[in-house]
């Protein structure tokens, strides 16, 4: 049933019903990125960092890194004083840190609604949407391959959730349309059915510059050329390897003057060492080596420090989620990202459970947690992730989001001021009285407590009565409703015909080949 509600509730029914959805909604702040009002969680002391430091020196001094397939890039390296040997690349010691320090600390990504631009850096964090599979759990609830329609409803869900402020990239890969032409639609699709900044194409150099191309059509050249308006992930192919379809991308991206989060992939156990301190030295020889190559290929370019890393079932060598050590590797990362001067993505809402159930509750919850209180800036996967990354959710993108606007009480702190204090209220209270008739109460109780849109707090006589309806199908319903209700963003008519126009002919140009 919509908020709106059926025609056949009585009028006092619908009263009440409204009165509820402005409480819940007065307590999810619609902000355009959240600002962290306390510290980060510390867990390396400045030895330890350090230590973890000269360590990752000396992996790019010693044992250097694979610029693999890409000659340019090669002779880029080759020109701001590098080793090369082959395709491997040694940065002498302090020089990919050097390079990195014209990364800017912070920066702006502007939406089409300036409403929306998000800052990205400092105490800011950023949440966007899962990124990736291939699969999604549909709204009826059946695990299938993803389609356009399928990653056209999710931007349009994501557009109406307050608690994502990222319309982000690839949210689901649509299967039935051909690799070579897809990113057309999905680029148009954040651009169309959102007004959020969004993420660009890097399945190969020519569709990063397609993003660029219609990114100028929506902005206008001369903005794009002075402005971030795009961020794109760039994957290492790690252990201490990059492959000629990231570098590609990274370089369209970099002379653009676009962001790009640079972000070693790590399965630990794997694709790194067991223990998390290797773990973390390797993902910052990794990191540094792509931002020192981004600023290399132009200086001031937009850099995030990115670290995708999980851990594996040394039993079954399947990855999980919501544990210890990839929380620690997390926390460590902001840290160095921190030193390095450089914004940081990790982090998110992640699980390895199949159906948004218990499992995905609390995996994601231990994910969520570090990325908040450990400083992440942008944090990719923060709602809809499912089955390790292979599914996009439709209710668990209703439900993350929910607990995405939480985020916000939590990291404002804790309200000292007068009326913090709540001295009157403890005045005209007095011992032994309750509070709920206090002025104070009166005045402060629509906001003063985080009410989930979500969760089912009736008595068990009246959830029994109404069917017995858990999360994930409330959930399901949620977004029917919302898709039900949607409203597109304006959007000039003349840009939007001109971004088709562009489609189009970029499609008659394109193969319909499936590489």
């Amino acid at each position: 049933m919509t908020e709106q509600g059926s025609e056949r509730r009585s009028r006092r029914g619908g009263g009440r019903d409204a009165r509820r959805t402005l409480r819940g909604n007065a307590s999810a702040v619609i902000t355009p990125f959240l600002v962290r009002h306390i510290p980060p969680v510390d867990m390396l002391t400045d030895e330890a960092a350090e230590a973890i430091e000269d360590a990752a020196e000396t992996v790019l001094e010693e044992i250097g890194i694979d610029f693999r397939d890409d000659p340019e890039a090669l002779e880029i390296l080759k020109g701001v004083g590098c080793d090369i040997q082959g395709e491997r690349v040694r940065f002498p010691r302090g020089l990919a840190r050097q390079l990195c320090q014209t990364a800017p600390s912070q920066f702006t990504q502007y939406a089409r609604n300036p409403q929306r631009n998000v800052e990205i850096g400092g105490n800011n964090t950023v949440f966007a949407p899962v990124y990736g599979p291939p699969f999604v759990r549909d709204l009826e609830g059946e695990r299938r391959y993803a389609k356009i329609e399928d990653f056209t409803n999710f931007v349009k869900l994501v557009y109406m959730l307050p608690g994502l402020h990222h319309s982000g990239g690839t949210v689901c890969e649509p299967v039935d349309l051909p690799v070579t032409k897809r990113h057309l639609d999905m680029i148009y699709a954040h651009m169309r059915y959102s007004d959020k900044p969004f993420m660009g194409s890097v399945t190969a150099p020519e569709r990063a510059h397609d993003t660029v191309e219609m990114c100028k059509i929506l902005f206008g050249a001369d903005f794009v050329g002075s402005n971030c308006v795009t961020v794109s992930l760039i994957n290492a192919n790690s252990p201490m390897t990059w492959d000629e379809m990231m570098l590609g991308s990274l370089k369209v991206y970099a002379r653009a003057g676009q962001g790009v989060v640079i972000s070693p992939f790590i399965l630990a156990g794997a694709m790194s060492p067991v223990s998390v301190a290797g773990t973390l030295v390797q993902i910052l020889a990794e990191a540094m080596s792509g931002i020192a190559f981004a600023q290399a290929v132009n200086p001031g370019a937009p850099c995030i420090f990115g670290s995708f890393a999980s851990s594996i079932s040394m039993q079954t060598g399947a990855p999980t989620f919501g544990t210890p050590e990839p929380a620690k590797v997390l926390y460590g990362c902001a840290k160095l990202a921190r030193r390095l001067g450089v914004p940081f993505r990790s982090g998110g809402s992640l699980t390895g459970a199949k159906t948004a159930d218990a499992q995905a509750a609390y995996e994601s919850a231990h994910t969520l947690l570090p990325t908040v209180l450990g400083g992440v800036n942008f944090s990719l996967h923060s709602a809809g992730w499912l089955e390790g990354g292979l599914v996009a959710d439709f209710a668990k993108l209703v439900l993350d989001a929910d607990q995405l606007t939480m985020m916000e009480s939590m990291v404002s702190g804790i309200d000292v001021s007068e009326n913090g204090l709540a001295l009157d209220a403890l005045r005209e209270a007095g011992p032994g009285q309750h509070f709920l008739g206090n002025a104070h109460t009166q005045a402060n109780f629509e906001t003063a407590f985080w009410r989930s849109s979500m969760t089912d707090n009736k008595t068990f006589e009246q959830w029994d009565i109404e069917g017995r309806v858990e999360s994930e199908e409330r959930a399901r319903v949620r977004a029917r409703d919302m898709l039900a209700s949607y409203q597109a963003p304006e959007l000039d008519p003349a840009i939007d015909e001109a971004l088709k126009d562009y489609i189009q002919s970029r499609k008659d140009s394109l193969p319909d080949s499936e590489y």
